[in-house]
């Protein structure tokens, strides 16, 4: 038997007046229909709304929404309904009205490693350039931060950039000379820093290593480290030098701090850090690695993950070693072997990032718009998409 509400002794069996306006529109941030209404004033008040979505294979989606406006979800991504609204209270759903015929958006899960692009190494005897930051959700994030949760995005386009690395420091000066940052990486909303530079030798005294996704180290000064960004954090600070006159501070890796240098040798690169996104393991992020002067020590070897390494301690000035491409390792520094700034070597530049995109293989074939360059290779159930150079639109069909 009906029940309905008590009014005046009597039981009120009416159900609520259709909303007095009322419009949908395809969601643009999940697979659902945007519903906007405003309430009926007149006749029993509901107490919430019935979304029926009617596709044109006859599939239907029924969801009930409280207030305006509400993403109702259910919804096929790809797929064309016949959506109305009908207000509901405890004695079931009034008069529906037509909301017309609404084409849901077509949304992607993924997964993602952003690498930005490595830090320049410092030129003469200075800094490694810290590794870019590293963002990503399978196996491991830079910096130890928590693993990040795979993103829905839309299959209609989103955009990509790989950052390149940051130039090394400038030849034939011992002024000026600190490595650039790297540029950044973006997929969709998730942006990765580029490397802080490594600093000049000659820079002030106490000036820190460049910022960045993992920081540069310092040159002579026994400056403070180049800080890696928060928020989320994407790889280590760089190291120091602990002798005015000595070698240069590593530069930090996605992995581990960039080893300090000393009297004798320049500090190592921190390491990277392995994802297996790909289906293989593979370790991304390697910091630069410090310069020495003349025949005190040897530089600092590069992180692994592709961190560029600076030369053997000698009488000759030597340029830093670049980072490895699309691993986003930090330049090595330069060598100084001499007191001549006119043969002052350059620093290394740092290593271009990449964008890696994991998905299910029934997600659709991926296409790359023009600008971007990369592959797609299939892991099991999933496709694998690296992304290796450029800036441009993916979308899914």
């Amino acid at each position: 038997m009906a029940t309905g509400n008590i009014k005046g002794g009597k039981r009120n069996y009416a159900r609520p007046t259709t909303p007095s306006t009322a419009s949908a529109s395809a969601s643009t941030t999940a697979a659902g229909v945007t519903v906007t209404f405003t309430p009926a004033t007149v006749g029993p008040a509901a107490t919430s709304f019935l979304i029926t979505g009617t596709s044109t294979t006859g599939a239907t989606v029924s969801t009930s929404i409280t207030t305006s406006p509400t993403t109702a979800t259910g919804f096929t991504g790809g797929a064309t309904y016949a959506v109305s609204i009908a207000g509901q209270n405890y004695n079931g759903p009034g008069g529906a009205t037509s909301l017309g015929n609404i084409n849901v958006a077509n949304f992607i899960t993924v997964d993602y490693l952003v690498l930005a692009g490595g830090g320049g190494g410092s030129g003469g005897n200075g800094g490694g350039g810290g590794a870019g930051g590293m963002r990503c959700t399978v196996t491991n994030t830079g910096g130890g931060g928590t693993i990040e949760s795979a993103i829905e995005v839309a299959g209609a386009g989103v955009t990509v950039t790989v950052g390149e690395g940051g130039a090394g420091g400038i030849a034939n000066t011992y002024t000026g000379n600190s490595g650039s940052v790297g540029s950044d990486s973006v997929f969709s909303t998730i942006t990765a820093k580029g490397g802080g530079g490594g600093t000049s030798q000659t820079a002030t005294a106490g000036t820190a290593g460049g910022t960045g996704g993992s920081g540069g180290g310092t040159g002579e000064g026994t400056g403070t480290a180049g800080l890696r960004v928060t928020n989320p954090v994407q790889g280590f600070n760089g190291g120091i030098t602990t002798n005015p006159a000595g070698g240069g501070g590593g530069g930090g890796g996605a992995g581990a701090i960039g080893s300090n240098g000393t009297s004798l040798i320049g500090g190592n690169g921190g390491n990277g850090i392995a994802s297996s996104i790909t289906g293989t393991s593979v370790t991304y992020g390697g910091g630069g690695g410090g310069g020495s002067y003349v025949t005190q020590g040897n530089g600092g070897s590069g992180g692994t993950g592709g961190g560029g390494g600076s030369p053997a301690s000698g009488n000759t000035d030597v340029a830093g070693t670049a980072g490895t491409n699309n691993l986003g390792g930090g330049g090595g520094s330069a060598h100084r072997g001499t007191n001549d700034p006119a043969t002052a070597a350059a620093g290394g530049a740092g290593g271009r990032g990449v964008v890696i995109l994991r998905y299910l293989t029934t997600a659709g074939t991926i296409t790359l718009g023009a600008g971007l360059t990369g592959s797609t290779a299939t892991d099991g159930s999933h496709k694998v998409t690296t992304i290796t150079a450029g800036t441009g639109t993916v979308s899914w069909a």
